[in-house]
């Protein structure tokens, strides 16, 4: 399909630049099969799930993965700006730099008091990080002179502080590895998790390390020619079991946040059969595709002409999804990693 064919207009004052006051209190549009439209409220959740009914957390956390410092190349300096994407070994990351023009491989990098190594250059700007800490050293170091990378989006209007250091992680994060949060699950309070639990709604946790590869834009002018970034990934063979359990009960499947169900999608069989995985997932879900396992989506709203606007799309249908853009624009649903939320449903294959 043309990536043309997922653009649509969107007013800038629909960006959300800070979440809802109160997490659980955003909007929340539920969309069903047919293509009904029906405004909620987060909150609402327990009420819109049944017994029986499996929900699929990513409990990746967000590191502060912005890291600004100066090139160093013999008598020469230049400031530069580093977002990790992707760690590769315990002292090495893949990042995206700038500017990349004036970075060649060998060249040294300060972070403060963190050293690394330009080791690999490739395209885009996209580097390798050789770092002179590693493991939890590395970890904390980072986490010592880094900054929560806010999306573009975000970062064009105002600068990150430290409300953004609760605002842009879930409750729930335990797993510290990705650079931009699973924002669907930005939404959910310990009371609502109690309340969906007294529902009778089972609660499972994979972990997808989420890279900044997701903020890229699309440049292929047709979806078949782009390629997702790689992204590290877990499902344990305990929750794969609970959720096949759920399943063959008659529970349905909803996955918060795109970032749970591409690894779900990743994990499971033909026949809709989840196991445990340990690996990268490149993914990319474009109207066509056929899901294996995933019923619901509970998910925020995207940008035009993203993947995660194509993958919605995938799972809801084309002509809906416009629909319900639509409408969210014209009722002033807010957009976006701090905006409000939506309910999906798969249609019908």
């Amino acid at each position: 399909m043309r990536v043309a064919d997922f653009d649509f207009e969107l007013p800038t004052d629909r960006i959300a630049l800070r979440p809802a006051p109160l997490r659980d209190r955003a909007r929340l549009l539920c969309v069903a099969p047919g293509g009904a439209l029906d405004d909620k409220r987060v909150v609402d959740l327990p009420a819109l799930l049944r017994p029986g009914d499996a929900l699929v957390f990513n409990d990746t956390r967000v590191i502060p993965a912005r890291l600004f410092g100066v090139r160093i190349r013999g008598e020469s300096a230049v400031k530069v700006e580093a977002t990790l994407h992707k760690r590769e070994t315990q002292a090495r990351w893949s990042a995206f730099m700038r500017p990349g023009k004036r970075l060649a491989v060998g060249d040294t990098v300060t972070f403060g008091d963190l050293k690394a190594v330009i080791e690999h250059k490739g395209d885009g700007g996209e580097v390798s990080l050789g770092f002179d800490k590693a493991g939890p050293e590395l970890d904390a170091a980072v986490a010592a002179v880094g900054v929560m990378p806010l999306p573009p989006y975000i970062a064009a209007h105002r600068a990150e502080d430290d409300r953004d250091r609760v605002d842009y992680q879930t409750v729930y994060a335990r797993d510290p590895g990705s650079v931009a949060a699973p924002t669907a699950g930005l939404h959910f309070t310990p009371e609502l998790l109690r309340g969906l639990e007294a529902r009778g709604v089972s609660t499972h946790f994979v972990t997808l390390h989420v890279g900044a590869g997701t903020f890229l834009p699309v440049k292929a002018e047709d979806t078949a020619d782009h390629r997702m970034h790689a992204e590290y990934g877990v499902v344990p063979a305990s929750v794969a079991e609970a959720i096949n359990a759920a399943r063959a009960r008659g529970g349905r499947i909803v996955c918060v946040g795109t970032t749970s169900l591409r690894l779900l999608e990743s994990a499971a069989d033909e026949n809709g059969k989840l196991s445990a995985f340990a690996g990268d997932t490149a993914i990319f879900i474009t109207p066509g595709y056929r899901f294996r396992i995933a019923d619901g989506l509970m998910t925020n709203f995207h940008l035009p002409k993203s993947t995660l606007f194509m993958l919605v799309c995938a799972f809801a249908g084309v002509d809906i999804m416009r629909r319900a853009y639509a409408h969210a624009i014209d009722a002033g649903y807010r957009f976006y990693s701090y905006g409000d939320a939506s309910l999906l449903w798969r249609a019908p294959a």
